[in-house]
């Protein structure tokens, strides 16, 4: 068993590490092919940064266990608008703008009803054709909305993330050869499906060894570990007072988990097994989004009480894994 331990946690490490050096790679290789700063932002960042969910949940659920499938997805987006945020608002209070409360945010609430909607009914290819369809529309969505209302802030945010090199890989001081950038990409691609191979494989043996159910085991230790980069991306953002960021970051996370990460892991399945969870964690998901909106909106600011009660939040939502 502490074999199989020290196996998923190398594999977290990897998957953690590969993942940002997939997403630097490939939206430094977006830029220099000179893509558009608002493509790169929403779909190469955005999208990019919720690889490591995507990835373990449609190779869990490819495996058969879609428990573990499912309990990373609605784990991760519960602990980003609990856990994450919080310890945002208790490091500085998190302030947004209003724009960002009235469109992005019920956007990405919005979705994560839908992929709730979804995995109750079953995540199979026939609704991950709609997860899809969804994700696609969201896309086109978000794209429009950052091209329309200006894309200053945006580019902004995709320099300053390529400058500092990332989430987890900060710090660079000069920019590699152009060569490097589509290495890197396809390097990073490798480390992730590797990574995420020996976690769930090895939290599967976890779940069964310890007699502990995978939904539980994919609530708590795997999406604690595929939602690292978001952590650690939160954390550099708040120092530096990108309260927005923030907010825009794990939102959009919850966006591309539910609706992208829905899709996958319901081709995963397929027809015979779709993957499915009950209802209560499912309502405790949308509950915990619709919380996280109400306190944005109440003063489009999040103090330490707010950050407390999120955590709190938190805490009450693990007894619901036996419900």
């Amino acid at each position: 068993m502490l074999v199989q331990i020290l196996l998923a946690l190398a594999g977290l490490a990897l998957l953690t590490f590969a993942a940002d050096h997939l997403v630097l790679g490939s939206s430094r290789l977006a830029a220099r092919l000179r893509i558009s700063p608002v493509v790169v932002g929403v779909v190469v960042i955005g999208l990019g940064t919720s690889t490591p969910e995507f990835l373990v949940s449609a190779l869990a659920a490819g495996r058969g266990d879609t428990g573990l499938a499912l309990g990373n997805l609605v784990g991760s987006n519960i602990l980003n608008l609990t856990l994450i945020l919080g310890i945002a608002a208790l490091i500085t209070p998190v302030t947004v703008d209003s724009t960002v409360i009235r469109r992005e945010v019920p956007l990405a609430v919005a979705s994560v009803a839908v992929f709730a909607v979804l995995a109750w009914w079953g995540l199979s290819p026939m609704t991950a054709l709609l997860a899809t369809l969804a994700t696609a529309g969201a896309l086109y969505v978000l794209i429009r909305w950052a091209r329309t209302s200006g894309n200053q802030e945006l580019t902004a945010e995709v320099t300053e993330f390529d400058s500092a090199g990332g989430a987890v890989v900060a710090g660079a001081a000069s920019r590699p050869p152009a060569w490097f950038e589509p290495v890197r990409t396809v390097l990073g691609l490798a480390g992730v499906l590797a990574g995420a191979q020996v976690l769930v494989v090895n939290a599967a043996t976890i779940a069964t060894g310890l007699g502990v159910p995978q939904l539980v085991i994919g609530f708590t230790l795997v999406a604690l570990g595929t939602s690292l980069p978001e952590l650690v991306t939160t954390v550099q953002a708040q120092r530096r007072g990108e309260t927005g960021l923030v907010v825009g970051n794990l939102f959009g996370s919850n966006l591309f988990n539910g609706l992208a990460g829905g899709a996958m892991v319901g081709f995963a399945s397929g027809m015979d097994h779709p993957a499915r969870t009950g209802v209560t964690l499912l309502a405790a998901m949308v509950f915990t989004a619709l919380i996280a909106w109400a306190l944005l909106r109440r003063g489009r600011r999040l103090g330490r009480a707010d950050g407390l009660m999120l955590l709190g939040t938190y805490a009450l939502a693990l007894p619901l894994l036996t419900a």
